[in-house]
């Protein structure tokens, strides 16, 4: 392996992005202090591919991205607030203690889902980090991969919505590898389709759902409600990617498709137990809202919000109303935009005090406003929006 002469100075910044002393990770690699200083410090140029493999596993990266010339990106570390959620799905920790079970960590799924669906998102991240450590310990049976697997997909959707997108990919990459059938595999490739939106990967997000949205298109005749769910949600996020590339038609296209399968339904289906997203007309309805505040549509956004649903009803009602604020500013209705605003404060302050968009709109009242009335301040501070 001479060529990889560059492995030490990729395994140190890799390492140090994950909050890693060498002591830290020649534990959870197995690999001696020793030798990964020598590397580190370009006293060895080289090393056999299985170090390198240990190595990789412990910092949950592909062996190649310590071998490659390349650099990749690797973000940031994550704040204060997020890094135990990090480091639970990127590092490889050694478990010592009672030996957990997969029904231990299975009764705990109620508790994480519902933190997660009430946008709880502190108590999330203090019930999930240690819980994906016991659920590493299971092995690799059917229901330990099934019950890994779900709580992965939750971390990488959390991770997305708080920015953390080094972490997040690395959480659902695990997560489709552990996904018991192709159905839950697509529930995670609709999260990982936002995830590449939210980092500006147009092309990548449209190709990946594309892809999956053809592979697993049911015969409507005989498909289950769940059948069309995974299916429907890979169509809107073809659309949501395609119209944010300017491919107008097809956005427009796969989005009529999405809405003659949330007709099909008749109503709107829930999460469930472990799909992490209603289906059906009404959440339709707010993603097809959503395409307007890019098309600068705002009075039909407004008229999307007067149709029925809500909180209860779709996962998608919170990020609707910042939609829908939005479109007030659009429309020069600033009071509109911060009643909307401090309701969903109300509802889910940790939720949106993680939301960039919040912010922007946020911005946009202030910058149009002489004065700011003590509710707006109260909101700038909640968002985080710089004084």
């Amino acid at each position: 392996m001479s060529e990889e002469t560059h492995i030490g100075a990729r395994l140190r910044e890799i390492r140090k992005r994950r909050g890693l002393s060498q002591r830290d990770l020649a534990t959870a690699s197995g690999v001696s202090v020793s030798l990964i200083r020598k590397l580190e410090q370009g006293d060895l140029h080289d090393t056999r591919m299985e170090t390198a493999h240990q190595l990789a596993v412990a910092l949950r990266v592909p062996t190649s991205s310590l071998l490659e010339r390349d650099d990749e990106d690797i973000a940031d570390g994550a704040p204060e607030q997020w890094r135990p959620l990090q480091q639970a799905v990127q590092i490889a920790t050694v478990h010592t203690g009672e030996a957990p079970t997969v029904q231990g960590v299975h009764a705990l799924l109620p508790e994480v889902r519902a933190a997660y669906f009430d946008n709880r998102l502190a108590e999330l991240t203090g019930l999930l980090s240690p819980l994906l450590r016991d659920a590493d310990a299971l092995g690799d049976t059917t229901d330990a991969r099934h019950v890994r697997s779900h709580l992965l997909h939750i971390a990488g959707s959390m991770l997305t919505q708080v920015h953390q997108y080094s972490a997040a990919e690395t959480a659902l990459s695990r997560a489709l590898d552990d996904a018991p059938d192709r159905l839950r595999a697509a529930g995670i490739i609709t999260t990982w389709s936002w995830l590449l939106v939210r980092q500006g990967k147009l092309t990548a997000s449209r190709e990946l759902a594309t892809r999956w949205a053809d592979d697993i298109e049911p015969r409507i005749s005989r498909a289950t409600p769940e059948e069309l769910a995974a299916w429907g949600w890979l169509l809107v996020q073809v659309s949501s990617a395609s119209l944010r590339d300017n491919r107008r038609g097809e956005a427009d296209d796969t989005m009529r498709l999405a809405r003659s399968v949330a007709v099909l339904m008749e109503r709107e289906l829930p999460r469930g137990t472990e799909r992490l997203a209603t289906w059906g007309p009404t959440t339709v309805r707010y993603k097809a809202a959503e395409r307007h505040v890019i098309l600068d549509q705002p009075d039909r956004v407004l008229r999307a919000a007067k149709g029925p649903g809500g909180l209860a009803v779709s996962t998608e009602y919170h990020r609707h109303r910042l939609d829908v604020a939005k479109a007030h500013t659009m429309m020069r209705q600033y009071g509109e935009a911060i009643s909307v605003l401090s309701e969903v404060n109300v509802n889910a302050p940790e939720w949106l005090a993680s939301q960039r968009y919040a912010r922007d709109i946020m911005s946009d009242v202030v910058t149009k406003r002489r004065t700011l009335t003590p509710e707006m301040r109260t909101l700038a501070d909640a968002v985080g929006l710089p004084m």
